[in-house]
């Protein structure tokens, strides 16, 4: 019987200049996913797709994959650089070994993935608790960052069509949790779209929710100190209705259009009811003010929902809009948090910014192209993406 192929070495450093190797970097990331027990949680999730005569483990076989992109591939044949350094990374699996795979988790469809995210939030909730905190957030807060992620084609390929820049591919929903400004983001759900899904189909944006909140641990999937926060691409009525529906244990901050309703509202604002805004180190940010919105432009929202908008002017070289007013740029979203002051939540929206470095990040990490033909293949690709930003994340908090 062929012997199966499904773990790393153990590798021993010395300093005598023997044995030099290329990528010895890579040694850090598997020590990570054997820290962390990601090795055994898919090893477990995905039993059902492990042959008795096979040579290779799926699961060995899905962590190389992540491993080369972790360490820059965007393609299943980058697994090449892992297939140099058997000394580092064991043995790995032929090209059309792991394209076989592929074909198969991707037509085993919601059974593979929903295998692969469950051992993936198993292994998030040790991680956590390894890195010694209550909740990764500010003030003990977990804040989970939904947003929208063009992703071009250069080729045809399933679902590709033109998107609403004027360019070609797919238009993926993203979800990460916000580590602060000096941390990495941790990737908690991805859902593949048409390259023509609406940025604000609230549809999508619930379902990427629930896939997020799936993945945090037990003790965050209900309680306040959950905040989904989103750009205006969440404000529709049927989203922030189910955020309100899901009870006081879940928060929200989302962007806002500047509809006519609340452009009238905002002319309205005495200028007494305006406050400066705040950087983070509590000072003044100069040019910025904010105010809370009440009255008839409330009547048709959720319960509890504040208003909150904020006008600021223009930074050189930016031009007005026709929702801007006496000069200053105006933005505006959507809470239901209390008992904070209007300042402080303005800031923690505007923070939603650093999404946008998250997106970034991802694309160096697999997120640049999607190389599969099939959107079953690209929707798995997407899982091994999160895998290879779960591990640099990990990397930060393994003892």
């Amino acid at each position: 019987m062929s012997k199966r192929i499904g773990s790393y070495p153990l590798v021993r450093v010395q300093g005598n200049g023997g044995g030099v190797v290329s990528h010895a970097g890579g040694v850090l990331l598997v020590e990570t996913l054997r820290k962390t027990g990601l090795d055994t949680a898919i090893s477990a999730a995905l039993a059902p797709w492990r042959k008795s005569r096979a040579v290779h483990n799926p699961d060995k076989v899905l962590l190389d994959l992540a491993l080369a992109v972790a360490m820059g591939g965007d393609c299943l044949a980058d697994v090449a650089v892992l297939r140099a350094e058997p000394g580092l990374f064991g043995q790995v699996a032929s090209d059309p070994t792991v394209s076989r795979l592929v074909h198969t988790l991707a037509g085993a469809g919601p059974r593979a993935l929903t295998a692969i995210r469950r051992a993936r939030a198993e292994v998030r909730e040790r991680v956590w608790g390894l890195a010694g905190v209550d909740a990764p957030g500010a003030n003990g807060q977990v804040i989970v960052d939904v947003d929208g992620v063009l992703v071009l084609a250069h080729s045809e390929k399933q679902d590709a069509t033109a998107t609403w820049k004027r360019t070609f591919g797919h238009h993926p929903l993203v979800a990460f949790v916000d580590h602060g400004p000096d941390g990495s983001g941790e990737p908690v759900a991805a859902l593949l779209r048409p390259g023509n899904a609406g940025s604000n189909t609230a549809a999508d944006h619930i379902t990427t929710t629930k896939l997020a909140l799936a993945q945090l641990p037990k003790q965050y999937r209900r309680g306040r100190s959950t905040l989904i926060r989103t750009d205006s691409a969440g404000g529709t009525h049927e989203f922030l209705n189910w955020l309100t529906a899901r009870g006081r244990w879940l928060s929200y901050s989302v962007g806002m259009t500047i509809t006519d309703a609340v452009h009238h509202a905002v002319l309205q604002v005495p200028d007494s009811a305006w406050c400066p805004a705040v950087q983070p180190d509590d000072q003044v940010r100069d040019g910025a003010w904010v105010a809370e919105l009440a009255g008839d432009v409330l009547k048709a929202w959720p319960n509890g929902m504040g208003l909150i908008v904020r006008k600021e002017r223009p930074h050189p070289g930016a031009q007005l809009r026709f929702t801007d007013a006496d000069g200053m740029r105006l933005t505006c979203f959507a809470t239901n948090t209390t008992g904070a002051t209007i300042a402080a939540l303005e800031l923690r929206h505007r923070q939603r910014a650093r999404a946008e470095d998250r997106i970034r990040a991802a694309r160096s990490t697999g997120l640049r192209n999607l190389p599969l033909r099939h959107t079953a293949s690209n929707q798995l690709w997407l899982e091994i993406v999160q895998l290879a930003l779960d591990l640099l994340a990990g990397c930060r908090c393994s003892p």
